[in-house]
């Protein structure tokens, strides 16, 4: 306890020194208050405040600092044996007469090329007999105006270049492209083919695998915690946020996508090791029906 003080009596100085004293009070009195009821949270079993990690993105964007005593060194001539080659251009030089060719000295030059690329696909109308119109379908995986060039560049500048859509437009427009705000926004959000990509690769990984690993881990999403669960093996990787950690919601994650449901005889003899009541296991075995559709069929 703090002895009765005539702050009457007191001159500025002495005040402000009270002032100083009585808030680092308050502060200690604040955090001994929070691990007391973070303390009494774990006792009572109970789920303390989400730890939830900052973005990584302004740490990741810039060079890590070298570790204390360790000079970094520079490596010199080892990337470029990793490059592969797009072309190949012949310098040629005046030389006298009489001279011997004695190869080429190979120089390599890095260049990147970006520039708009319009393909207008010619599709042939015909008209039948009958009075129909029959029009030449696109070739596969064209979706909408914007190729598959176009939509990987858009969104790599976008989640890894960190441009916002206005600078997008504006950017696609210097390169003699009309892609309006709409279109990119659209081709950010639309996740059908990231989707349909991501089920084949699991459904191929799990046709040939020869063995799978599992793991999972916390994950939130829309302000809800959610379970990250990944499957594959030393040659591909799938990943499926969930809202549950259950055993049946992992069996639905494997499935891959497939909403059917088949009663074969690995399933009947499945039920039967799990004591389901022979009544059922009857009324399955014996029904004509064997495929269906869906959980609700």
């Amino acid at each position: 306890m703090l002895p009765r003080v005539d702050l009457d009596h007191l001159s500025s100085a002495d005040l402000k020194a009270l002032v100083i004293r009585l808030m680092e009070r308050i502060a200690g009195l604040e955090h001994t208050v929070a691990a007391l009821r973070e303390e009494l949270a774990r006792l009572k079993g109970l789920k303390g405040p989400p730890s939830i990690k900052p973005s990584g993105m302004e740490q990741a964007s810039g060079d890590a600092p070298p570790k204390e005593g360790r000079r970094k060194r520079r490596r010199r001539g080892r990337g470029a044996a990793n490059l592969s080659v797009h072309e190949d251009r012949v310098v040629k030089v005046a030389v006298p007469a009489g001279s011997r060719f004695k190869g080429y000295e190979d120089f390599l030059v890095q260049d990147v090329i970006v520039r708009a690329h319009v393909i207008r696909y010619r599709r042939e109308r015909w008209l039948t007999p009958d009075g129909q119109t029959v029009i030449a379908p696109l070739p596969a995986g064209i979706a909408g105006h914007c190729g598959a060039d176009l939509r990987r560049y858009v969104l790599a500048l976008y989640h890894q270049g960190q441009l916002t859509v206005p600078r997008l437009v504006e950017h696609l427009a210097s390169l003699g492209l009309r892609v309006s705000k709409r279109q990119i926004v659209r081709l950010l959000t639309d996740q059908a083919p990231f989707i349909g990509e991501a089920r084949a690769v699991l459904r191929a990984g799990l046709r040939t695998a020869r063995w799978i690993s599992v793991d999972d881990t916390g994950a939130r999403h829309k302000a809800v915690n959610g379970v990250c669960t990944q499957i594959g093996d030393d040659r591909f990787t799938a990943f499926a946020t969930t809202s549950s950690k259950s055993r049946l919601n992992f069996l639905d994650v494997l499935r891959a996508g497939y909403p059917d449901y088949a009663i074969n005889a690995e399933a009947l003899d499945y039920l039967r090791s799990r004591a389901l009541p022979q009544h059922a296991i009857t009324r399955l075995a014996e029904h004509p029906c064997k495929q269906f559709a869906d959980e609700g069929a």
